[in-house]
């Protein structure tokens, strides 16, 4: 179901789709994902970079559900989470069009904005 969501919000949009090899890199990851009764609202994925630095990725939360809380949720427990697992450090890669969202939880930019997959994005860190 994350998959599916994964590709409905952050890949199809861009003419993308995950692939095996993408999939294959995931399975020592942390996945969280968000349901109102039985129905997928939101994902993420957390991998550990270092021995106290852990990436947010494939932050995702279906269309309906979009500007409810769900992300913020996510990311709070994504915080509690790496912290419990001895964690200093979280960063994501955000969108452009994501960077204020992640302000508002507290992470800075970091370096200038590059370019990936055509979009415009920003390296966005946090202390835990």
């Amino acid at each position: 179901a994350t998959i599916k969501l994964r590709d409905k919000i952050l890949r199809f949009p861009l003419g993308m789709k995950l692939l095996e090899e993408d999939l294959a890199k995931e399975n020592k990851d942390i996945h969280l994902a968000v349901y109102s009764e039985e129905v997928l609202v939101g994902c993420l994925i957390l991998q550990i970079t270092g021995e106290y630095k852990i990436k947010m990725r494939q932050v995702a939360v279906d269309d309906a559900w979009q500007r409810k809380g769900i992300g913020y949720e996510m990311v709070l427990e994504s915080e509690r989470i790496s912290r419990e697992r001895g964690m200093k450090l979280m960063y994501c890669h955000a969108r452009d069009v994501a960077r204020s969202f992640y302000e508002k939880l507290d992470y800075h930019i970091v370096g200038e904005h590059y370019f990936e997959v055509g979009i415009k994005h920003w390296i966005m860190e946090k202390e835990l």
